[in-house]
């Protein structure tokens, strides 16, 4: 037996929105005794406080409150489209989270969205830029619907769909010796103080490219962001690598900068499309997963 109605739920959402008692009861047409009895119902169905209530202030979410707000909303917002006979012809309505790795994001954020928007033209189309563990974490707390990420950090309660594929490059000075080349090997880098990644899982992928030729480098400098990466290998502080990275030659200060395919075939990493086994039984899933691999294919 369902205990809560989604009448509560429309309350619990316009007190959150509203800040207030009084607004919330004005716009559902209710008296704010009611309402507040209402929300009370609700607080202690769940054993917990949705909102902090103090006279002549604002009512406030909890941290509880704010997560189950969300999923709230997602309920409402299922019921508005079973209720619209409209709606229910489309595939194209709802909301969809879309993750991106965080080096992959200003690359094809932008032109994702725009796929996405004319694919799903009655969806809400929202977005997170994350790092690997939290990419796969919030897929699988139903944070993040779909995401475009490395194959890293994602077990077998995932599917995959491959986009493309990259290539490592190697970031180092204009006038290094290994500049001129028309790519680098991991046996020429093996030798050079590198510039990885603090990210955990992209410095052990890039470090296990090296035992694969049976080298320990030496990482000199483990940065959070691709410019400064850049920075540093422009000014000879050591020898960046990296997947993704604008394809102008210099770095954020105007230093000149030289990038170097790595030859390595093995080296190459797949850009995949990743969501949960469960999430698959989404109806927006499958046209946005193609709208992803339209937009990736047409590049």
């Amino acid at each position: 037996m369902l205990y809560l109605t989604l009448r509560q739920f429309e309350y619990v959402s316009a007190v959150a929105r509203s800040g207030s008692l009084s607004a919330a009861a004005t716009q559902l047409n209710v008296s704010q005794p009611s309402l507040s009895v209402a929300i009370t119902q609700v607080e202690r169905r769940l054993a917990r406080k949705l909102f902090i209530r103090r006279r002549g202030a604002p009512v406030e979410l909890t941290d509880f409150g704010r997560d189950y707000l969300a999923q709230v909303d997602d309920i409402l917002a299922l019921a508005r489209q079973l209720d619209d006979p409209a709606h229910n012809r489309h595939a194209t309505t709802g909301r969809l989270t879309l993750g991106l790795f965080e080096d992959l994001a200003p690359l094809h954020l932008g032109r994702l969205l725009d796929a996405l928007h004319s694919k799903l033209p009655g969806a809400e189309i929202r977005y997170r830029i994350a790092n690997f563990e939290t990419l796969a974490r919030d897929m699988l707390q139903a944070r993040i619907d779909i995401a475009v990420t490395f194959d890293l950090g994602l077990d077998a309660s995932f599917l995959r769909r491959p986009l493309t594929s990259v290539h490592p490059h190697a970031l180092m000075r204009i006038d290094d010796p290994l500049a001129g080349l028309q790519e680098v090997s991991l046996n020429d880098l093996s030798q050079r103080a590198l510039i990885l990644f603090e990210e955990g899982l992209s410095v052990r992928h890039v470090l296990g490219l090296f035992r694969r030729i049976g080298a320990e480098p030496v990482v000199r400098h483990r940065v959070q962001a691709l410019e400064v990466m850049r920075s540093l290998a422009a000014h000879g502080e050591g020898i960046g690598i990296t997947y993704t990275g604008p394809k102008i030659g210099c770095a954020y200060d105007g230093t000149p900068l030289a990038s170097v395919p790595i030859a390595e075939a093995f080296a190459r990493e797949p850009v995949i499309l990743a969501y949960p086994l469960d999430g698959a039984k989404s109806a927006i899933l499958n046209p946005a997963s193609q709208a992803i691999f339209d937009a990736f294919s047409s590049e």
